[in-house]
């Protein structure tokens, strides 16, 4: 049965979402019209522009940069902060609208998701019809405009909801390959970030066809395993199901941090992640509740995020086994670029750990970790979040660097 996978993304959804609550909460001015931001904390390191208006845009205007630059290049800009508990209202909203139509949904972001409406054929003849009717039952229901991409695969259905905005549908199916992605420029391949296009273009590999043809070694050579996915993506092959867990936020446990600084210090990234991955293990076991899929978020310089996850052999609430699933994901996606936020997710909970038995040694050695974790619990819960970390997580990031 041939897939089809909808891409239904949020157009500029921080600056829409603001909009309707202010134009809700009685301000007069629907700021989408004006020249306008939302902004972070201009004291600290988040006083960046997260969202633009069109004007804001047209006046150059650009998504990450100090808003004291923004204000120079538009004196009378309107900032605006963000509201992140009514963006989750809003995302749930729109998310929970699209259950009708499919139960396969899993959130990439806080505004697009993937919808699996592979099968329902029977009851969806057009699929480009009925994805200008979500498109447009979203509009005029809560006010705000989407994006649908659609595809056989996740890659082509984000590919075709990126092509022209707003309030757009597209098409990248695999007869479309050749029409509509291989004339694109490699940067615009979703995945690529700023230094893996700039080695493309001085390989002399400008456009996604040229990629798609050009020998796999050649590719392997440079960019290592990175190369399988940039020969896959190329052809449009992506073979990633859709997520249901992902859509299911009470089932998750994540946590994620604005860097002090960019910075691709591996080092300093996974020391990062050994606290994050203590943080969420600590509450994992506070809900005592055991984590089937472990997920590490990335998020660059130029605001673009990205995240990988994997499945846990077993079930658990051990750190030393997380973290190692932290490191290997962290390990094998890290596209080797700036990060200005990273984060660990830990889905898939269950209350029942569900572990095959065994009475082997690995067994009791577990055992012995989950007493020590929870004494580490119960010093850190008295005096402070992270008073103590266990040297034998911080060890797991060190015998995989001296392996490599």
């Amino acid at each position: 049965m041939e897939r089809i996978i909808f891409h239904i993304d949020v157009n500029n959804a921080f600056l829409s979402w603001t909009a309707i609550y202010l134009l809700e909460h009685g301000y007069k001015v629907d700021i989408r019209k004006i020249p306008s931001i939302i902004g972070g904390d201009e004291k600290e390191r988040r006083g960046v522009v997260l969202a633009k208006s069109p004007i804001a845009k047209k006046m150059g205007i650009v998504t990450g940069e100090p808003i004291f630059q923004a204000r120079k290049k538009c004196p009378n800009l309107q900032v605006f902060p963000a509201n992140r508990e009514w963006y989750q209202i809003e995302s749930r909203k729109f998310k929970d609208y699209l259950k009708q139509y499919s139960p396969n949904i899993e959130e990439f972001s806080i505004d697009e998701c993937f919808v699996d409406m592979t099968g329902t054929n029977y009851l969806y003849k057009d699929y480009v019809a009925l994805a200008h009717k979500i498109k447009d039952e979203i509009k005029n229901t809560y006010g705000f405009t989407v994006n649908v991409g659609i595809g056989n695969n996740k890659l082509c259905a984000k590919m075709a909801s990126d092509f022209e905005k707003p309030d757009k549908v597209h098409t990248l199916l695999k007869d479309e390959i050749a029409s509509k992605l291989w004339p694109l420029d490699v940067k615009e391949l979703f995945m690529v970030g700023k230094k893996t296009s700039e080695e493309l273009h001085r390989m002399n590999i400008n456009t996604i066809e040229q990629l798609a043809h050009t020998d796999y070694k050649k590719l392997e050579k440079i960019f290592k395993k990175q190369a399988e996915y940039l020969k896959n993506a190329s052809w449009g092959i992506d073979n990633s199901e859709v997520n249901e867990e992902n859509y299911h936020k009470d089932n998750s446990i994540s946590t994620t941090r604005t860097l002090k600084y960019d910075t691709d210090n591996t080092d300093k990234l996974k020391e990062c992640l050994l606290e994050q991955t203590e943080r969420v293990s600590r509450e994992l076991r506070e809900k005592k509740k055991y984590a089937s899929t472990v997920a590490v978020i990335f998020k660059d310089k130029n605001f673009n995020s990205y995240s990988a996850q994997e499945k846990l052999d077993n079930p658990t609430d051990n750190t030393k086994e997380i973290y190692k699933k932290v490191i290997n994901i962290f390990d094998k996606n890290f596209k080797k670029e700036a990060l200005r936020l990273i984060g660990v997710r830990l889905s898939d909970l269950n209350e029942i750990k569900n572990e095959q038995i065994s009475i082997f040694d690995a067994d009791i050695e577990e055992k012995k970790d989950i007493e020590i974790e929870h004494t580490i619990d119960s010093i850190n819960k008295k005096f402070g979040s992270e008073v103590i970390i266990s040297a034998s997580l911080k060890q797991i990031a060190k015998d995989k660097k001296k392996k490599q």
